[in-house]
């Protein structure tokens, strides 16, 4: 069975369009077979956004495992100025991204192939995530410690994970790898992890 967090340009098109509100812009979506969520944007990245977009970060962001871009899009289109990279290793969800942020003028974003952090330069300020919990608890360990190398000093990595699919073993694996870790949102069995790099 073909998953979102695989490659299949084989797949038969099923494009939805809809449109969203989140961090107070309406955003217009297509999405597809072969991607996760195509009918609609599951609850933990609206809560995450949410999250995200009240604290708004400044300087540069990265959205790992970006799928068609709703966290990634909605964070941009809420600051301009912010500099978003989106990564994913399914190349027709990025393609959607880079539909999508074009449907919606947004501009300060970079679409990028990346598995995990494999193709990911430089470090960012923010890091946000919606893991792909299927793909297997290896690759989310790895997008999530793997996110303290790719933070700023100071920079703060944000991820939603329901409880019952491992939300309290992330946190003390962050707070293994970040010597922090604090859950900032619990909504409806979707916990909002935060950790903070505090060293170089």
């Amino acid at each position: 069975m073909n998953q979102y967090f695989t490659n299949d340009p084989e797949l038969a098109h099923d494009e939805h369009q809809f449109d969203f509100t989140l961090a107070g812009h309406s955003l217009r979506f297509t999405a597809d077979n072969g991607v996760f969520s195509k009918h609609t944007i599951d609850y933990g990245s609206r809560v995450l956004i949410a999250v995200v977009a009240a604290a708004m970060p400044k300087g540069s962001l990265l959205d790992v495992g970006c799928g068609y871009g709703p966290i990634g899009l909605a964070l941009a289109k809420a600051d301009s100025t912010l500099q978003v990279t989106m990564s994913d290793v399914n190349q027709r969800a990025l393609a959607l991204a880079q539909r999508n942020a074009t449907a919606n003028g947004v501009q300060n974003v970079t679409i990028i192939e990346s598995s995990v952090y494999a193709a990911i330069a430089g470090s960012f300020d923010t890091i946000v995530t919606n893991p792909p919990i299927r793909a297997g608890k290896e690759i989310v360990s790895e997008i999530l410690a793997g996110a303290w190398a790719h933070l700023n000093p100071g920079g703060a990595l944000y991820a939603v994970l329901q409880k019952k699919q491992g939300a309290p073993s992330a946190k003390k694996l962050l707070q293994a790898r970040f010597g922090n870790a604090e859950v900032v949102k619990k909504d409806k069995g979707y916990y909002i992890l935060k950790a903070t790099k505090t060293t170089a």
